[in-house]
């Protein structure tokens, strides 16, 4: 039977004691709260490339519509 990713992570936090679950618990929150941090920039700025993208478009489109 193949053991699972969850089931090897939830042997290996069984066998830490209340020390170590702290320090991982404490590497996890720091690693999530960066990381969400630069790829919530990098996605504003890929946002914002394509909104000023998708308005060049439409003002180009509107003007060929008009002229």
């Amino acid at each position: 039977m193949k053991h699972s990713p969850k089931l090897a992570i939830l042997q290996s936090l069984d066998a830490m004691d209340q020390l170590q679950m702290e320090y991982v618990l404490d590497y996890i929150k720091s690693v999530l709260q960066s990381n969400s941090s630069v790829e919530q920039k990098s996605f504003k700025k890929e946002a914002m490339k394509e909104i000023r993208k998708a308005l060049r478009q439409n003002k180009s489109s509107q003007n060929l519509q008009f002229a």
